[in-house]
């Protein structure tokens, strides 16, 4: 039995959830997001609270889940996601020019990266090294930031590379000289 698909979703008071078959639509201060959910899930609304349901007994593994996207969605829209990411190594860097995101991260030439229309990219304002991805989509958040990790993944030795901010790299000894 799922213990996150048993807890209700509390609908804060500025976030507007509307119903339409099985379309879910989350309006807040930040914007909308819609989510269809499976058939094999019964999703309610009482008492100000979304309580997410099975159907069936095969319905149990997508209970939760479903449970879980919802309330994504309700954080999303009041408070949205942030990720941020860390660019270590001497001569690495980043710019944003509108809608794309440019690194310089050690290659021959430099990645250019297509922003999402509905992310938000940023510098840090005390960091120079540091760069925030925020949008309301929790998964849109996500897979973008770690599509511009991807483009440079930490090493161990040296740590270089694109890392998640608070992120450990577990550092290894490089090799010794012949004695």
């Amino acid at each position: 039995m799922s213990r996150i698909g048993k807890l209700p979703v509390a609908i804060p008071e500025k976030v507007e959830v509307k119903m339409n078959g099985r379309t879910i639509e989350v309006k807040g201060e930040k914007g909308t997001l819609t989510f269809t959910h499976s058939p094999l899930v019964e999703v309610k609304i009482e008492d100000n609270k979304i309580i997410v349901s099975p159907k069936w007994d095969e319905a149990k593994a997508l209970w939760g889940t479903t449970r879980s996207v919802i309330a994504n969605m309700v954080e999303g829209v009041s408070a949205g996601y942030t990720k941020s990411l860390e660019i270590n190594w001497v001569g690495y860097k980043f710019e944003i020019q509108g809608q794309k995101l440019i690194l310089s991260i050690g290659f021959s030439h430099k990645v250019e990266l297509n922003i999402a229309p509905e992310l938000t990219v940023t510098p840090d304002d005390k960091a120079k090294n540091v760069i925030h991805v925020s949008g309301i989509d929790k998964q849109k958040v996500g897979q973008f930031a770690s599509k511009i990790k991807s483009q440079k993944k930490p090493e161990p030795y040296k740590w270089k590379g694109i890392k998640y901010r608070g992120e450990q790299i577990r550092r290894k000894a490089g090799k010794t000289g012949s004695k």
